[in-house]
């Protein structure tokens, strides 16, 4: 086996302790050495040997690492990577990956000329729901798709404390950017890039300088129609995933369970992490040669976040294509961007 990717994380708050350090640290693959702590110092009550950096520079400066996961607040996503690649590291980059087209391509240009692979962090490609819609989807089982809806809501009516997300004049702010890149992404994933695209916005909560609800519909080749939504104060959230095709309809609801595994301190390796409960599956409802209706109800697809990490120790240390493409990202930015 190849030698383990020594890798540095710039925040360990809420993504860097529950989406990359259990993942970094349980994939021998991997060596999780750093983090960047400017306050408390946390990251060794559950890592004693790691190293806890007081700023990003001193992070970028250590030769030792070869990966850093940039998960810094969403408008300074471009600045950091920018900088780790310069210093020659490969950049895991959370979602945004920039506030525009042309940053992100910056981005890859510049990992072109220094050696370096730049991939993005979507992790809810690995969701147990997203998994499942695309399992059903590429049976053929709907036949020719027809519609397509995904929804991402929470209710927030308050403002949040993470005021990169909701000042009106931070770059890469509000839900388009914060919730709306996962959507974006799961249909850039499975359709490719839209024909044509519309997008609303709204903004609703009390105070709030930022978007809190948005929909796009994005026009694909034989009248498909897929439609994105998200709300901050959708109180009973809606269905997550619904496919409508000629031969039948799948509906599933987003409980992958995930994050709140991870949150509540359980590790990728256990057996029981990213396995739905009972009473979660979809219903799968086909009408059969004789037009008579057929349910089926579908359990939901292990999540795999491990699975993201996987590609990142193939594209670094066998050059394998990122399943999260440039074109991709490309495309969800001028999506996002509009």
């Amino acid at each position: 086996m190849s030698k383990p990717i020594v890798t540095g994380i710039m925040a360990y708050g809420m993504s860097g302790r529950i989406f990359h350090a259990p993942f970094l640290a349980t994939n021998p693959a991997f060596k999780l050495k750093a983090v960047v702590e400017r306050h408390e110092k946390k990251a060794a009550k559950v890592y004693p040997e790691i190293i806890s950096y007081n700023s990003i520079d001193e992070l970028i400066a250590d030769d030792e690492l070869e990966l850093i996961v940039v998960n810094t607040p969403n408008y300074l996503h471009f600045e950091h990577a920018k900088k780790a690649l310069e210093a020659g590291k490969h950049v895991l980059i959370e979602k945004p990956a920039a506030a525009t087209v042309a940053e992100v391509l910056q981005l890859y240009d510049l990992g072109r000329e220094v050696n370096r692979h730049v991939m993005v962090y979507q992790n809810r490609r690995y969701d147990s729901g997203f998994l499942s819609v695309k399992e059903v989807i590429e049976s053929g089982k709907l036949g020719e798709l027809i519609e397509v809806h995904f929804r991402f809501d929470r209710y927030k009516a308050a403002i949040g404390p993470k005021l990169f997300k909701e000042k009106g004049d931070m770059p890469a702010n509000g839900l388009v950017y914060d919730l709306g890149a996962h959507l974006v992404d799961n249909a850039i994933s499975l359709f490719g890039r839209p024909l044509s695209f519309d997008k609303v916005t709204a903004t609703h909560r009390e105070g709030s300088e930022v978007p809190d609800y948005f929909s796009f519909r994005l026009s694909y080749p034989n009248q498909l129609q897929v439609y994105l939504t998200s709300s901050l104060l959708t109180a009973e959230p809606l269905t997550g995933f619904i496919v409508n095709g000629t031969l039948g309809t799948y509906i599933k609801n987003r409980t992958d369970v995930q994050e709140a595994q991870l949150d509540a301190g359980m590790l990728p390796t256990d057996p029981a992490y990213g396995i739905e409960p009972a009473g979660n599956e979809g219903k799968l409802v086909t009408i059969g040669p004789d037009n008579k209706k057929n349910v089926e109800w579908v359990p939901g697809k292990k999540g795999g976040y491990a699975l993201l990490f996987e590609a990142v120790h193939h594209t670094i240390r066998n050059n394998a294509l990122f399943p999260v493409t440039e074109e991709h990202i490309a495309w969800q930015l001028e999506l996002l961007e509009k």
